[in-house]
């Protein structure tokens, strides 16, 4: 083991493991992967008084960096991957919106040669068979009802790194197009919708098993009519996706979602889009223009939010600091959870020998000073090497 020079020891700091919080621990790095021991000139990074937890997993993200994962060039598309790196999130899952269905399969094409690259964990197509209804930042003239034939048209464009499909599940379609996802391995999510308690039962019956960013783009809990929500909230099948930007919720709304879910049934994603990571501007999202002002996102005409510009080191520090969710938790919701629903939790979403090195790097105050991903360091942290 002697003489390996990729050999690095992260060490005196609190790190999060999938048992617990350990004081004064340490990561050891050999090549691309956490060990389990070191070798015998490993190199070793004082981190005291830092935090070392799991890379970042957004399952659910349009953009950053000024680029789009929807129309964006194949370089624009790593200049997003890359600016969400730069932020904690070292697997990430390119989430497209409405477009014409043509489009859609050419984008897959491209999106997929990335995911078979290994800069993308898949795709996610978030339209175009959603609810005229709870249509937000989409088209509603290209809307479609989730034809099982269309929607496998764009798994197989996708060639087998289509991840997950949002659907309205209450329109002509949506059962069987859930049951086709499920019988394929692809997650069948509940979003932008405007369904009842009973029809999303029903759904999540057949297979579905992600609600799209709960609360948005869905009928509000109501005590009579009690919608999409509680059904989402109540079953142990469903994941909850939550935008933590202090936009999308009100600081109860998440923690709702925490108590009545738990930790384990949270997953915290992004939405971004463009102008995540690069500013306020006029923006595209999709065929419709989008203003962002002081950090918040919303499409020209209508107002309606149009996603978001968070990044989910911002994410995790909001969890943390302002909505007191404990540490263990957040690092749950922002890395385990969705490496699980992603199907890549034995390679990524906890710091484990034998995984990838893909880790973050905080202060005390939850700040990002790190990030390290397959070993090499997006990141480098201040702490000089001893």
């Amino acid at each position: 083991m002697a003489g390996r020079a990729d050999s690095t020891v992260l060490a005196g700091a609190r790190v999060v493991l999938p048992t617990g919080t350990v004081e004064n621990g340490r990561v050891i790095i050999e090549g691309t992967r956490i060990a389990d021991s070191p070798a015998e000139d490993a190199r070793t990074v004082d981190l005291s008084g830092h935090w070392i937890v799991p890379g970042f997993v957004d399952m659910h993200n349009h953009g950053g960096g000024g680029a789009s994962f929807t129309s964006g060039t194949v370089d624009d598309v790593l200049t997003g991957v890359r600016t969400h790196r730069e932020h904690g999130t070292t697997t990430l899952v390119a989430s497209t919106v409405t477009g014409e269905m043509d489009f859609l399969a050419e984008r897959a094409g491209i999106l997929s040669e990335l995911v078979e690259q290994g800069d993308l964990a898949g795709i996610h197509f978030e339209g175009p068979f959603i609810s005229p209804c709870r249509k937000g930042a989409h088209s509603e003239g290209l809307l479609r009802h989730p034809d099982p034939a269309e929607v496998r048209k764009l798994m197989d464009a996708a060639r087998g790194t289509a991840k997950m499909f949002t659907l309205a599940t209450e329109l002509p379609g949506g059962i069987e197009s859930v049951r086709l996802l499920a019988e394929h391995g692809v997650i069948a999510a509940i979003g932008h919708t405007d369904a009842t308690y009973e029809q999303t039962v029903e759904a999540i019956d057949a297979g579905a098993t992600v609600a799209t960013h709960l609360f948005n783009a869905m009928p509000p809990l109501g005590h009579r009519a009690p919608g999409p929500i509680a059904a989402l909230l109540e079953d142990e099948r469903i994941t909850v996706e939550l935008i933590n930007d202090g936009t999308h919720l009100h600081p109860a709304a998440l923690q709702l979602a925490y108590h009545h879910a738990g930790a384990h049934r949270v997953a915290l994603i992004t939405d971004a889009m463009d102008a995540a990571g690069f500013g306020d501007g006029q923006y595209q999202l999709g065929p419709l223009a989008v203003e962002v002002k002081d950090g918040v996102a919303r499409l020209v005409e209508g107002n309606s939010i149009a996603g978001s510009t968070l990044t989910l080191d911002t994410a995790f520090h909001r969890a943390v600091t302002i909505d007191r969710i404990p540490v263990g938790d957040v690092v749950q919701s922002i890395s385990a959870n969705p490496a699980r629903l992603l199907g890549v939790y034995d390679r990524v979403g906890s710091l484990e020998p034998g995984k990838d090195a893909d880790l973050v790097i905080l202060d005390a105050d939850f700040t990002l000073k790190g990030v390290m991903r397959k070993g090499e360091w997006i990141v480098q942290p201040v702490p000089a090497a001893v």
